[in-house]
């Protein structure tokens, strides 16, 4: 769906999730999958898997799956459950984002400001 109105903030276009069935199943079934790999990543852990050679190799492997795991849970949850929204922005010039007003767009010179806080951190005497 998308409107017509174009001010700054305002959306553009959104479309509810779909919010399918078979997608919150797979999200239930691979947060089990992923509860079973932490639970057996942390028996490993514990048991000392990880002072021999493969053992270790294998706990890195595990904990990639659960990693791999969690991005996928994720991924449907984004694709299935979060509304696609564009909002529209204000376009601006490249130096807008770095200087408040035009004629800074090159810089300001902070060096004799700087020398003078200097010379009063070390000599807090020091007239102009």
């Amino acid at each position: 769906m998308s409107s017509g109105n174009n001010t700054y903030g305002a959306i553009h276009r959104y479309e509810p999730p779909s919010e399918s069935t078979a997608a919150l199943i797979g999200i239930v079934l691979l947060t089990v999958v992923e509860v079973v790999f932490v639970g057996l990543f942390t028996y490993g852990l514990v048991a000392g898997w990880g002072l021999s050679e493969f053992g270790n190799m294998f706990l890195g492997g595990m904990l990639a799956v659960i990693f791999l795991d969690l991005a996928f849970i994720l991924l449907l949850y984004r694709k299935e459950f979060l509304p696609d929204v564009m909002i529209v922005k204000k376009r601006r010039r490249k130096w807008e984002d770095l200087y408040v007003r035009e004629e800074d767009m090159y810089g300001t010179d902070s060096l004799p400001d700087a020398w003078e806080s200097v010379k009063r951190a070390v000599y807090p005497y020091y007239k102009k």
